[in-house]
């Protein structure tokens, strides 16, 4: 029998969640009405929050400067490219956790975990002395290559915990009726997991996407993406803060609409389990 919560506490609840949400997107807020103002306006004390002139040469300046568009294009091939190898390497790793028996499980999906709190730049010179001697310095392909190796441990946890929620009878049942195991992963247990690896597919592309640390030591021109673009207008001269928040409102524009209409599937997934 479910509890009946208070009304007072619900409204608690409520608020407490609009405040979060409030000082969450607020600099998100800021950072788009910023780059409508003028230079002068961007810097003035006490700061306007409506009543200033509002233009759009800022955007037409960033535009004229550089090409969006190209490193627009970076970036979805990128963060996407990324993300559907790591699906592929991860979900037939998560699936072998998962339901082929073992101990050290647990160890494993620790150890692979832990690769994550090593500082980046403790490998950069490394990895970048071996883009530069394969030629993958400035490409598309070595990024997709060294942003799958990155997320892959957050691809393979994710999976393993979707897939964990599904009954291995299911599974049996495939084997018995004659399934091979690549049958049994990509029409068994593929179809079942799909909330599941639709939402670890939105996080990771997200994740792709605001990489900032390997984009901009990895490439200089030909491949640099959305991450690089911003960064362009920190230069030596100082900060332009409303062509750099014109160039930010460019920059997250793509994945604040991807992320706000994906948001049902995000949540699904999140709560995703096949056994209620």
């Amino acid at each position: 029998m479910a509890r009946d919560i208070p009304i007072s506490r619900k409204a608690l609840f409520s608020a407490l969640a609009w405040i979060i949400g409030i000082l969450i997107f607020f600099p998100i807020f800021w950072t788009i009405l910023t780059s409508f103002k003028t230079e002068l306006e961007a810097i003035a004390s006490p700061p306007a929050l409506f009543n200033f002139h509002w233009t759009l040469e800022n955007y037409v300046e960033v535009q004229s400067r550089s090409n969006y568009f190209l490193h627009f294009a970076n970036s979805v091939i990128i963060s996407l490219g990324s993300t559907i190898l790591g699906l592929i390497i991860a979900i037939p790793g998560a699936w072998a956790m998962a339901f082929v028996p073992g101990k050290r499980t647990n160890g494993t999906l620790m150890w692979m975990l832990s690769t994550k709190m090593l500082p980046p730049v403790g490998v950069l010179i490394p990895i970048y002395l071996i883009f530069r001697d394969t030629g993958l310095l400035d490409t598309r392909t070595g990024l997709v290559i060294v942003l799958t190796l990155i997320n892959l441990p957050i691809i393979i946890w994710m999976l393993y915990t979707y897939f964990k929620e599904i009954p291995g009878e299911i599974l049996e049942a495939a084997r018995m009726d004659g399934a091979s195991l690549k049958a049994e992963i990509i029409h068994v247990l593929t179809p079942m997991a799909v909330p599941g690896i639709a939402s670890t597919l939105l996080l990771n592309v997200i994740l792709a996407w605001n990489e900032a640390f390997w984009t901009l030591n990895l490439t200089a021109a030909k491949a640099a993406p959305l991450t690089a673009f911003i960064a362009s207008y920190s230069s030596p001269e100082g900060l332009f803060y409303a062509k750099l928040s014109a160039a930010s409102t460019m920059a997250i524009a793509p994945i604040l609409i991807l992320g706000w209409f994906s948001q049902k599937q995000l949540v699904r997934g999140l709560t995703f389990g096949a056994v209620k």
